[in-house]
Protein backbone atom coordinates (compact mmCIF):
# COMPACT_ATOMS: atom_id res chain seq x y z
CA UNK A 1 0.00 0.00 0.00
CA UNK A 2 1.54 3.65 -1.11
CA UNK A 3 0.45 6.30 0.85
CA UNK A 4 -0.07 10.28 -0.37
CA UNK A 5 -0.16 13.47 1.62
CA UNK A 6 -2.03 15.98 -0.68
CA UNK A 7 -1.56 19.23 0.57
CA UNK A 8 -3.93 21.22 -2.01
CA UNK A 9 -3.37 24.67 -2.98
CA UNK A 10 -5.56 26.73 -5.58
CA UNK A 11 -3.58 25.79 -9.09
CA UNK A 12 -1.25 23.07 -7.73
CA UNK A 13 -0.86 20.01 -5.00
CA UNK A 14 2.10 19.22 -3.14
CA UNK A 15 2.53 15.77 -2.88
CA UNK A 16 4.46 13.53 -0.57
CA UNK A 17 4.29 9.41 -1.75
CA UNK A 18 5.15 6.87 1.31
CA UNK A 19 5.69 3.16 1.59
CA UNK A 20 4.35 0.97 4.42
CA UNK A 21 7.40 1.47 6.54
CA UNK A 22 7.24 5.48 6.30
CA UNK A 23 10.28 5.69 3.74
CA UNK A 24 9.35 8.53 1.44
CA UNK A 25 9.38 7.85 -2.48
CA UNK A 26 8.84 10.88 -4.07
CA UNK A 27 7.86 14.16 -3.58
CA UNK A 28 6.66 17.06 -5.82
CA UNK A 29 4.24 19.34 -7.23
CA UNK A 30 0.89 18.39 -9.44
CA UNK A 31 -1.58 20.59 -11.64
CA UNK A 32 -4.69 20.23 -9.71
CA UNK A 33 -6.16 19.50 -13.81
CA UNK A 34 -7.85 15.80 -14.29
CA UNK A 35 -4.87 15.23 -17.20
CA UNK A 36 -1.95 15.54 -14.59
CA UNK A 37 -3.70 13.35 -11.54
CA UNK A 38 -4.68 10.53 -14.37
CA UNK A 39 -0.98 10.11 -15.25
CA UNK A 40 0.59 10.69 -11.73
CA UNK A 41 -2.01 7.74 -10.82
CA UNK A 42 -0.63 5.70 -13.57
CA UNK A 43 2.61 6.25 -12.18
CA UNK A 44 1.96 4.85 -8.32
CA UNK A 45 1.75 0.88 -9.78
CA UNK A 46 0.68 -0.57 -6.26
CA UNK A 47 -2.96 -0.07 -4.54
CA UNK A 48 -2.57 3.54 -3.22
CA UNK A 49 -4.83 5.77 -0.59
CA UNK A 50 -4.38 9.64 -0.63
CA UNK A 51 -5.42 12.14 2.48
CA UNK A 52 -6.53 15.61 1.77
CA UNK A 53 -7.45 18.44 3.75
CA UNK A 54 -10.95 19.51 3.82
CA UNK A 55 -9.87 23.29 2.89
CA UNK A 56 -12.34 25.28 -0.07
CA UNK A 57 -11.31 23.25 -3.14
CA UNK A 58 -11.03 19.89 -1.53
CA UNK A 59 -14.27 19.26 -3.21
CA UNK A 60 -13.02 19.39 -7.27
CA UNK A 61 -9.81 17.39 -5.97
CA UNK A 62 -11.83 14.62 -4.54
CA UNK A 63 -14.01 14.73 -7.05
CA UNK A 64 -11.92 13.67 -9.69
CA UNK A 65 -10.32 11.15 -7.12
CA UNK A 66 -13.31 9.69 -6.72
CA UNK A 67 -13.72 9.06 -10.38
CA UNK A 68 -10.09 7.54 -10.72
CA UNK A 69 -11.18 5.39 -7.76
CA UNK A 70 -8.74 6.53 -5.46
CA UNK A 71 -9.26 5.53 -2.13
CA UNK A 72 -9.74 9.12 -0.12
CA UNK A 73 -9.35 10.13 3.45
CA UNK A 74 -10.45 13.54 4.20
CA UNK A 75 -8.35 15.73 7.02
CA UNK A 76 -10.08 17.93 9.46
CA UNK A 77 -8.15 20.96 9.58
CA UNK A 78 -8.95 22.02 12.48
CA UNK A 79 -8.34 19.01 14.20
CA UNK A 80 -4.83 18.07 12.49
CA UNK A 81 -2.70 19.49 14.82
CA UNK A 82 0.21 18.29 13.72
CA UNK A 83 -0.13 20.22 11.16
CA UNK A 84 -1.08 23.44 12.57
CA UNK A 85 1.05 23.54 15.20
CA UNK A 86 4.46 23.03 13.41
CA UNK A 87 7.06 25.21 13.96
CA UNK A 88 8.05 24.76 10.42
CA UNK A 89 5.53 25.09 7.95
CA UNK A 90 5.91 24.30 4.27
CA UNK A 91 4.27 22.18 1.66
CA UNK A 92 6.69 19.77 1.87
CA UNK A 93 6.32 19.39 5.83
CA UNK A 94 2.86 19.34 5.63
CA UNK A 95 2.04 16.74 2.72
CA UNK A 96 4.85 14.41 4.81
CA UNK A 97 2.91 14.69 7.62
CA UNK A 98 -0.03 13.17 6.29
CA UNK A 99 1.11 11.13 4.59
CA UNK A 100 2.87 9.42 8.13
CA UNK A 101 -0.54 10.47 9.36
CA UNK A 102 -2.34 8.49 7.28
CA UNK A 103 0.18 5.60 7.28
CA UNK A 104 -0.44 5.41 10.91
CA UNK A 105 -4.05 5.70 10.73
CA UNK A 106 -3.83 8.85 13.17
CA UNK A 107 -5.90 10.78 10.81
CA UNK A 108 -8.67 13.17 12.14
CA UNK A 109 -11.42 12.22 9.65
CA UNK A 110 -13.94 14.95 8.26
CA UNK A 111 -17.64 14.12 7.00
CA UNK A 112 -18.09 13.70 3.29
CA UNK A 113 -21.23 13.83 1.94
CA UNK A 114 -22.54 11.88 -0.79
CA UNK A 115 -22.31 13.45 -4.26
CA UNK A 116 -25.87 14.23 -4.54
CA UNK A 117 -25.97 16.34 -1.69
CA UNK A 118 -22.68 18.24 -2.83
CA UNK A 119 -24.62 19.06 -5.86
CA UNK A 120 -27.52 19.95 -3.92
CA UNK A 121 -25.29 22.15 -1.71
CA UNK A 122 -23.89 23.76 -5.15
CA UNK A 123 -27.56 24.66 -6.12
CA UNK A 124 -28.46 26.34 -2.76
CA UNK A 125 -25.35 28.30 -2.22
CA UNK A 126 -25.75 29.33 -6.49
CA UNK A 127 -29.13 30.51 -5.97
CA UNK A 128 -27.79 32.60 -2.77
CA UNK A 129 -25.24 33.77 -5.00
CA UNK A 130 -27.62 35.66 -6.94
CA UNK A 131 -29.44 36.93 -4.61
CA UNK A 132 -26.38 38.71 -3.08
CA UNK A 133 -25.70 39.46 -7.08
CA UNK A 134 -28.84 40.76 -7.21
CA UNK A 135 -28.58 43.04 -4.10
CA UNK A 136 -25.20 44.80 -5.53
CA UNK A 137 -26.84 45.45 -8.53
CA UNK A 138 -30.06 47.12 -6.51
CA UNK A 139 -27.70 49.23 -4.32
CA UNK A 140 -25.64 50.10 -7.80
CA UNK A 141 -29.23 51.87 -8.55
CA UNK A 142 -30.36 53.31 -5.44
CA UNK A 143 -26.40 54.98 -5.47
CA UNK A 144 -27.44 56.66 -8.82
CA UNK A 145 -30.44 58.10 -7.48
CA UNK A 146 -28.81 59.14 -3.88
CA UNK A 147 -25.88 61.37 -6.09
CA UNK A 148 -29.09 63.11 -8.13
CA UNK A 149 -31.26 63.48 -5.15
CA UNK A 150 -33.76 61.74 -6.22
CA UNK A 151 -36.42 60.17 -4.16
CA UNK A 152 -38.40 57.82 -5.25
CA UNK A 153 -42.49 58.05 -5.11
CA UNK A 154 -42.84 54.46 -4.58
CA UNK A 155 -41.75 51.69 -2.29
CA UNK A 156 -40.49 48.88 -4.52
CA UNK A 157 -38.26 50.97 -7.41
CA UNK A 158 -37.78 48.17 -9.16
CA UNK A 159 -41.72 47.03 -9.67
CA UNK A 160 -43.64 48.24 -12.76
CA UNK A 161 -44.21 51.52 -11.41
CA UNK A 162 -40.40 52.52 -10.04
CA UNK A 163 -39.63 50.96 -13.68
CA UNK A 164 -41.71 53.72 -15.38
CA UNK A 165 -40.54 56.20 -12.71
CA UNK A 166 -37.13 55.95 -13.18
CA UNK A 167 -37.68 56.23 -17.32
CA UNK A 168 -38.79 59.33 -16.76
CA UNK A 169 -35.44 60.71 -14.67
CA UNK A 170 -33.65 63.45 -16.31
CA UNK A 171 -29.97 61.87 -16.23
CA UNK A 172 -26.47 62.93 -17.64
CA UNK A 173 -25.47 60.23 -21.10
CA UNK A 174 -23.00 58.21 -18.23
CA UNK A 175 -25.38 57.81 -16.22
CA UNK A 176 -28.49 57.01 -18.03
CA UNK A 177 -26.38 53.91 -19.60
CA UNK A 178 -25.65 52.91 -16.36
CA UNK A 179 -29.47 52.90 -15.32
CA UNK A 180 -30.41 51.13 -18.17
CA UNK A 181 -27.18 48.25 -18.51
CA UNK A 182 -27.80 47.83 -14.40
CA UNK A 183 -31.33 47.27 -14.79
CA UNK A 184 -30.59 44.73 -18.02
CA UNK A 185 -28.27 42.40 -15.52
CA UNK A 186 -31.01 42.42 -13.15
CA UNK A 187 -33.27 41.14 -15.29
CA UNK A 188 -31.06 38.37 -16.05
CA UNK A 189 -30.09 37.76 -12.69
CA UNK A 190 -33.77 37.65 -11.48
CA UNK A 191 -34.84 35.16 -14.31
CA UNK A 192 -31.85 32.80 -13.04
CA UNK A 193 -32.92 33.04 -9.65
CA UNK A 194 -36.48 32.29 -10.45
CA UNK A 195 -35.22 29.29 -12.35
CA UNK A 196 -33.26 28.13 -9.60
CA UNK A 197 -36.06 28.62 -7.17
CA UNK A 198 -38.15 26.49 -9.71
CA UNK A 199 -35.74 23.36 -9.41
CA UNK A 200 -35.43 24.16 -5.21
CA UNK A 201 -38.96 24.22 -4.95
CA UNK A 202 -39.42 21.05 -6.83
CA UNK A 203 -36.87 19.31 -4.83
CA UNK A 204 -38.55 20.05 -1.92
CA UNK A 205 -41.38 19.16 -2.78
CA UNK A 206 -39.89 15.43 -3.34
CA UNK A 207 -38.36 15.07 -0.14
CA UNK A 208 -40.46 14.19 2.97
CA UNK A 209 -38.03 15.53 5.55
CA UNK A 210 -37.87 19.14 3.76
CA UNK A 211 -41.71 18.89 3.76
CA UNK A 212 -41.87 17.95 8.14
CA UNK A 213 -38.93 20.68 8.41
CA UNK A 214 -41.70 23.26 6.64
CA UNK A 215 -44.31 22.61 9.28
CA UNK A 216 -41.61 24.51 11.40
CA UNK A 217 -42.15 28.39 12.01
CA UNK A 218 -39.20 30.12 9.57
CA UNK A 219 -38.50 27.58 7.21
CA UNK A 220 -39.47 27.65 3.74
CA UNK A 221 -38.66 25.10 0.68
CA UNK A 222 -34.90 26.36 0.08
CA UNK A 223 -34.14 26.89 4.10
CA UNK A 224 -35.39 23.14 4.59
CA UNK A 225 -33.21 21.54 1.48
CA UNK A 226 -30.26 23.91 3.04
CA UNK A 227 -30.40 22.77 6.21
CA UNK A 228 -30.61 18.60 5.12
CA UNK A 229 -27.47 19.32 2.60
CA UNK A 230 -25.75 21.07 5.26
CA UNK A 231 -26.46 18.25 7.73
CA UNK A 232 -26.38 15.61 5.75
CA UNK A 233 -26.81 12.76 7.48
CA UNK A 234 -28.60 13.35 11.51
CA UNK A 235 -27.19 9.63 12.70
CA UNK A 236 -23.63 11.07 12.77
CA UNK A 237 -24.91 13.64 15.12
CA UNK A 238 -25.08 11.14 18.49
CA UNK A 239 -27.13 14.27 20.42
CA UNK A 240 -28.57 17.97 20.21
CA UNK A 241 -25.82 19.08 21.44
CA UNK A 242 -23.14 18.06 18.68
CA UNK A 243 -25.69 19.34 15.94
CA UNK A 244 -25.85 22.98 17.48
CA UNK A 245 -21.93 22.65 18.16
CA UNK A 246 -21.70 21.89 14.04
CA UNK A 247 -23.59 24.64 13.25
CA UNK A 248 -21.26 26.76 15.49
CA UNK A 249 -24.19 28.22 17.76
CA UNK A 250 -22.58 26.61 20.55
CA UNK A 251 -20.98 29.54 23.11
CA UNK A 252 -17.30 28.98 24.24
CA UNK A 253 -16.58 27.69 27.88
CA UNK A 254 -13.34 28.32 29.30
CA UNK A 255 -12.54 27.23 33.05
CA UNK A 256 -9.83 27.67 35.01
CA UNK A 257 -9.10 28.00 38.68
CA UNK A 258 -12.49 26.33 39.39
CA UNK A 259 -14.33 29.23 37.37
CA UNK A 260 -15.95 28.79 34.51
CA UNK A 261 -16.15 31.76 31.46
CA UNK A 262 -19.21 31.54 28.93
CA UNK A 263 -18.34 33.27 25.81
CA UNK A 264 -19.91 34.31 22.56
CA UNK A 265 -20.76 31.86 20.05
CA UNK A 266 -17.92 30.03 18.47
CA UNK A 267 -18.77 30.66 15.04
CA UNK A 268 -17.04 27.30 14.07
CA UNK A 269 -18.57 24.29 11.51
CA UNK A 270 -20.99 25.34 8.87
CA UNK A 271 -21.30 29.05 8.27
CA UNK A 272 -24.65 28.36 6.15
CA UNK A 273 -26.64 26.47 8.72
CA UNK A 274 -25.57 28.88 11.43
CA UNK A 275 -27.07 31.70 9.07
CA UNK A 276 -30.47 30.22 7.70
CA UNK A 277 -30.85 29.42 11.26
CA UNK A 278 -30.82 32.83 12.51
CA UNK A 279 -32.60 33.83 9.55
CA UNK A 280 -35.47 31.30 10.65
CA UNK A 281 -35.27 32.33 13.88
CA UNK A 282 -35.91 36.32 13.27
CA UNK A 283 -39.16 34.54 11.66
CA UNK A 284 -39.72 32.23 14.74
CA UNK A 285 -39.65 34.91 17.44
CA UNK A 286 -42.38 36.99 15.38
CA UNK A 287 -45.04 34.13 15.61
CA UNK A 288 -47.11 33.24 18.86
CA UNK A 289 -45.93 30.13 20.70
CA UNK A 290 -42.76 28.84 22.75
CA UNK A 291 -40.00 30.52 20.28
CA UNK A 292 -41.23 33.78 20.90
CA UNK A 293 -41.40 33.16 24.62
CA UNK A 294 -38.21 32.30 24.32
CA UNK A 295 -37.16 35.51 22.32
CA UNK A 296 -38.89 38.01 24.81
CA UNK A 297 -37.65 36.31 27.80
CA UNK A 298 -34.13 36.19 26.74
CA UNK A 299 -34.35 39.51 25.21
CA UNK A 300 -35.80 41.15 27.84
CA UNK A 301 -32.00 40.08 29.91
CA UNK A 302 -29.31 39.83 27.14
CA UNK A 303 -31.01 42.12 24.16
CA UNK A 304 -32.28 41.07 21.05
CA UNK A 305 -28.93 39.52 19.13
CA UNK A 306 -28.25 36.85 21.65
CA UNK A 307 -32.39 36.26 22.06
CA UNK A 308 -32.35 35.40 18.00
CA UNK A 309 -29.43 32.70 18.90
CA UNK A 310 -30.61 30.88 21.66
CA UNK A 311 -33.74 30.74 19.44
CA UNK A 312 -31.62 29.32 16.41
CA UNK A 313 -30.28 26.18 19.38
CA UNK A 314 -34.23 25.70 20.18
CA UNK A 315 -35.32 25.53 16.50
CA UNK A 316 -32.15 23.24 15.69
CA UNK A 317 -32.70 20.65 18.59
CA UNK A 318 -36.21 20.45 17.36
CA UNK A 319 -34.70 19.88 14.00
CA UNK A 320 -32.67 17.43 15.20
CA UNK A 321 -35.37 15.19 16.70
CA UNK A 322 -37.59 15.99 13.86
CA UNK A 323 -34.55 14.41 11.11
CA UNK A 324 -34.23 11.58 13.97
CA UNK A 325 -37.86 10.33 13.73
CA UNK A 326 -37.36 7.04 11.91
CA UNK A 327 -40.15 7.76 9.52
CA UNK A 328 -38.92 11.12 8.36
CA UNK A 329 -35.71 9.79 8.12
CA UNK A 330 -36.52 6.38 6.09
CA UNK A 331 -38.81 9.15 3.86
CA UNK A 332 -36.28 11.71 3.16
CA UNK A 333 -36.14 11.16 -0.36
CA UNK A 334 -32.04 12.49 -0.02
CA UNK A 335 -29.30 10.10 -0.21
CA UNK A 336 -28.04 9.11 3.23
CA UNK A 337 -24.87 10.13 3.85
CA UNK A 338 -22.32 8.21 5.73
CA UNK A 339 -20.33 9.40 8.56
CA UNK A 340 -16.90 8.84 9.48
CA UNK A 341 -14.88 9.14 12.68
CA UNK A 342 -13.84 12.60 13.65
CA UNK A 343 -15.53 16.16 13.62
CA UNK A 344 -17.96 17.28 10.72
CA UNK A 345 -16.89 20.00 8.56
CA UNK A 346 -19.44 21.66 6.19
Amino acid sequence: MQYLGFDIHKRYTFFTQMDATGQVLRQGKLPNTRQALGDFFADVGEPAQVVLEATMNWYHLYDLLETLQIPVVLAHPMRTRAIAEAKVKTDKVDSTTLAHLLRSDLIPRAYIPPRAIRDLRELLRYRAALVRLQTGVKNRVHSILLKHGYEAPVTDVFGTKGRRWLATLSLRAVYRDALAGLLAVLDVVQQQIAAASRTIDDEAARSPAAQRLRTLPGIGPYSALLILAEIGDIMRFPDPKHLVSYAGLAPRVRASGGRTFIGHISRQGSAWLRWVLVEAAQHAARRPGRYQDLFRRIGARKGRHIARVAVARALLTTIFWTLRHDETRQGSGLPEARMVPGGPVN
